[in-house]
């Protein structure tokens, strides 16, 4: 009898421990804001990919309207643009952090001769880009080894490419292929290569959109072979494959907006899950973030459904290192909402917010 209670309790702990879900690691979440207001700079939260907690709201860094960040693949810098028209007599500037967990020690800040930079993007290779929104240009810098920002960037000016619209540089991304550069004023995605030290026009220099569109952010699908670009004036997602010469050629065009919906509105975030299933983008008016979920074989997308946001004007959002939850910037409601991610259909369901004064960028 004795034997048989205690192969019992032997079978019960057996199967309590072979349930128990495994335990994931704490993160950092950095928040970009815009300091018009009550806010002062970078913030820090710990963020539990347990629960979906966000917790230990810090101070990390003084510095005018960071309003996008980007941080080293080793972990060790993180960049900050200053969105300001101001910081010198060009325009605004970008600063260089070294990271020790949620402490930032600021190296060194440059300007990056254009005025209201409003994006930042590093290469992995020693080279980071700034994207100046109103100035219309933007700025490459090389990195020296520590992760500051060396003299002397290379401006490359879209001022002079047409003379009828107005150049605003959005996004400057890099990747495999070099530099791509969204100019929201040009409705255009610019290409540029890396020749002797300097990046030049790339054989396709131009991918053109629909005028008025407005392309803002973009992302990669496929192994690169897909480009999905977001498109901030007619609130579209624009799809392109690349071809066998290596040219981006446009497949389809979807709306991120409901039907019925009559208001203003301005897409802003653009982001693919880490599977390549599902394409989330973000709208600023309708205030939502639709779904879609992307086809394996032709990259084509499908609308899964929209998920408000529990706020206005959702700016930036992130999905956290697990990709079991995404995260919004809600600019003008100073909230941050967090949601549970369905991972096999793609849907949020809401679990919390957060209040921060106009937070505008989230980078764990």
């Amino acid at each position: 009898m004795k034997k048989a209670i205690l192969a019992g309790l032997i079978a019960v702990l057996v199967i309590a421990c072979a349930e128990k879900p495994e335990e994931k690691p704490m993160y950092t979440l950095f928040v970009g804001t815009y300091t018009n207001g009550d806010s002062e700079g970078i913030y820090t939260y710990t963020f539990d990919a347990n629960t979906g907690e966000l917790s230990s709201q810090k101070l990390a860094a003084k510095i005018t309207n960071p309003s996008y960040l980007a941080i080293s693949e080793d972990k060790k810098n993180l960049y900050a643009v200053q969105e300001t028209a101001d910081f010198d007599s060009l325009g605004g500037g970008v600063s260089s952090f070294r990271l020790k967990g949620d402490v930032l020690e600021l190296l060194n800040s440059k300007g990056t001769q254009g005025v209201n930079p409003c994006h930042v993007s590093l290469s992995g290779t020693g080279y980071l880009a700034a994207a100046n929104y109103s100035g219309g240009n933007f700025s490459i810098f090389s990195l020296v080894d520590d992760g500051a920002l060396a003299d002397d960037p290379q401006i490359i000016d879209h001022n002079a490419l047409d003379t009828v619209k107005t150049s605003h540089a959005h996004m400057a991304q890099f990747n495999t292929d070099g530099l791509m550069v969204t100019n929201l004023g040009l409705d255009a995605v610019k290409r540029y290569n890396l020749k002797a030290d300097k990046f030049v026009p790339a054989q396709q220099a131009t991918i053109a959109f629909e005028d008025g569109a407005g392309p803002r952010h973009f992302t990669f699908g496929n192994n690169r072979k897909m480009l999905y670009v977001i498109n901030e004036l007619n609130s579209t997602v624009s799809v392109f494959e690349k071809d066998e010469n290596g040219n981006y050629l446009e497949t389809q065009v979807v709306p991120t907006l409901d039907s019925t919906y009559q208001g203003k509105n301005s897409c802003a975030d653009l982001h693919l899950s880490t599977d390549g299933k599902f394409l989330y983008g973000s709208n600023r008016g309708e205030n939502t973030i639709v779904i879609f979920a992307v086809d394996a074989i032709s990259g084509k997308l499908e609308l899964v459904g929209r998920e408000s946001v529990h706020g206005d004007w959702p700016r930036n959002f992130t999905m956290d290192p697990t990709g079991e939850f995404l995260l919004v910037a809600n600019q003008k409601s100073s909230n941050i909402s967090v949601f549970k991610r369905d991972v096999e259909n793609g849907t949020l369901t809401f679990l919390s917010e957060a209040d921060l004064p106009n937070p505008v960028c989230l980078v764990f």
